[in-house]
């Protein structure tokens, strides 16, 4: 992974990344200044989701039509021009509408929704075909240490500075990123296709492409259940069970968040020891962590002493992480360079909305249920991503 291009899309990347981070907590702290609402606050996460669902529908538009770098380092500079502007307002007080602040927040996630998938499409074409699974496993080490520090650090900023310093900083992050971005060079040749029929048809390109193949569709259906599972680990449901079941103060729910992510960085770094091995076995790494996060997920739930908690929700992010790394370079190694931007788009915009509504529709369950049974239905979904998964194995052969 020696190349110069790679580089400069990890190291912007992660630079956007940490902005991102940085610009909602900046912006949850500006909020929380101006209302002292928890219903405003969880609008930001909200319309940031609704943002990227939006973009990721019409992504096919503009990925017919731009090279992804072109995609990639215009998505930047149009954030770099709107944080910009966020910060100069900020800075001369003229914000003093919420209305105003979460259109920022949905603008920003539309530049986003095209430009994750653009990221994720580009990584492939960057490295040699055996190096995918370091590739993809030294991105996601990088991401979640990112992850792992940035809410943390974000969260002293904002103390010592204020969320208006913290906005500032993130505008630098993202000045950074669009410079590193712009130094990428694309191997692989573009060829623009115009549309010979309505757009309609472009828009659904991406859920052609999917539904035609039968083991992207099977990948597919594996990321609708994970994605509503995965809700379980929101910072509202975490931090009832933490009060309710563990019995212990919200310093805790910051140790479950981070041994997870200490477990994702640990999960990389195993990936990142035995990617031959590894890569030889794909699918069936596929398979079996999904069984093993069903398992840990559903003990997690309905464990109540507070260490073991933080124990078995570690090793779920060492399982999450290698399973993520597995589906990702199948995938990657079986699409074409044409077709993988409009997948990536498609599970983007798809994702986000599943993730939205899933939130509301587990927050409304935990209130009637308890949050334990809220758990048991994860790993339910978990263990029918699992079965499915192995009644399919052999559609994850490359």
């Amino acid at each position: 992974m020696k190349s110069k291009s790679f580089r400069f899309l990890w190291v912007g990347q992660s630079m956007a990344n940490l902005g991102d981070i940085f610009y909602i907590v900046g912006l949850i702290s500006i909020l929380y200044t101006l209302t002292e609402s928890s219903f405003i606050l969880a609008l930001v996460p909200f319309f940031n989701m609704f943002g990227r669902f939006i973009s990721g529908m019409i992504s096919p538009l503009l990925l017919n039509r731009y090279p992804l770098k072109t995609l990639l380092v215009y998505s930047q500079i149009s954030k770099t021009l709107l944080l910009l502007f966020l910060a100069l307002i900020l800075e001369i007080n003229i914000i003093s509408s919420v209305l105003v602040i979460i259109c920022f927040v949905f603008t920003i996630a539309f530049l986003d929704g095209w430009a994750a998938p653009a990221s994720q499409s580009m990584l492939p074409r960057l490295v040699s075909k055996n190096e995918i699974v370091k590739a993809n496993t030294f991105f996601s080490i990088i991401n979640q240490t990112v992850n792992l520090g940035g809410w943390a650090l974000g969260g002293i900023l904002v103390a010592f500075i204020g969320g208006q310093k913290v906005i500032l900083l993130t505008l630098v992050l993202s000045s950074i990123a669009t410079f590193m971005m712009t130094k990428i060079i694309d191997p692989t040749e573009f060829h623009k296709k115009n549309s010979k029929g309505h757009r309609s048809g472009e828009l659904k390109e991406g859920w052609q492409i999917i539904w035609s193949n039968p083991m992207y569709k099977s990948l597919f259906l594996l990321m609708v259940l994970d994605t509503i599972a995965d809700v379980v680990w929101i910072a509202s449901i975490i931090y009832i069970f933490v009060a309710e079941v563990l019995g212990e103060t919200e310093a805790y729910w910051g140790y479950i968040n981070t041994s997870f992510f200490i477990g994702m960085v640990v999960g990389g770094i195993i990936c990142s020891r035995f990617a031959r091995v590894f890569e030889k076995n794909l699918k069936y790494a596929l398979i079996s962590f999904s069984f093993v996060i069903c398992i840990l997920t559903f003990i997690f739930g309905l464990t109540k002493i507070a260490w073991l908690s933080l124990f078995f929700v570690g090793f779920i992010g060492i399982f999450q992480q290698l399973k993520e790394i597995a589906s990702n370079t199948i995938l990657q190694k079986s699409a074409s360079t044409e077709e993988l931007p409009k997948i990536y788009a498609v599970q983007s915009s798809l994702g986000s909305l599943l993730f939205a509504v899933s939130s509301l529709l587990f927050g409304f369950l935990s209130e009637i249920w308890g949050v334990q049974i809220i758990f048991i239905i994860s790993a339910l979904l978990l263990g029918l991503s699992a079965i499915y998964a192995m009644v399919r194995h052999h559609r994850f052969s490359i």
